[in-house]
């Protein structure tokens, strides 16, 4: 059996909670935890420090796509995290990303839960340039768990 190295570019991103769906994206990035250390000196040696773990912590999510019709739902949400002036609860949702092998089947799946937009951008609009114009997102997340060809890492973690 031969195995090729997943492609970057066959994934999916789906949204679960307030609206449900999968959403087509050309880039996703930010799928970072890092585990906060605190250095504690012992008094007297200055050789060393210990180094105690803390807390995790994540990097926003950032998710482009090119200017296209969304959802009615998908674009209340948005005005309602970005714009809105906190009357209500954010309505938080969990974003699924697969990678996806040459079939269509998902090798690996990226869980961030408790999402929220905090950042809406559109790319510039320049007269001099035949780009597309991209949409950008940037949601802040609770958790994120990872889960490989069906194994739980956060669980292994945990």
């Amino acid at each position: 059996m031969d195995y090729y190295p997943p492609v970057a570019f066959y994934f999916t991103v789906e949204f679960i909670g307030l609206f449900t769906g999968t959403c087509a994206f050309k880039e996703v990035s930010g799928l970072t935890v890092e585990r906060e250390i605190e250095a504690i000196q012992e008094g007297g040696c200055n050789d060393f420090e210990y180094k105690l773990p803390k807390y995790l912590k994540h990097t926003n999510l950032v998710l482009k796509r090119g200017f296209l019709p969304m959802s009615p739902n998908l674009k209340i949400w948005i005005t309602q995290c970005v714009m809105g002036n906190l009357d209500f609860p954010l309505v938080l949702q969990t974003i699924i990303i697969k990678l996806l092998n040459s079939k269509g089947n998902p090798l690996h799946l990226w869980m961030c839960t408790g999402a929220y937009v905090v950042k809406y951008e559109t790319s510039s609009l320049d007269s001099e340039k035949n780009e597309i114009v991209i949409e950008t997102m940037e949601l802040a997340y609770q958790s994120l768990s990872v889960d490989k060809y069906g194994i739980s890492l956060s669980k292994l973690v945990s």
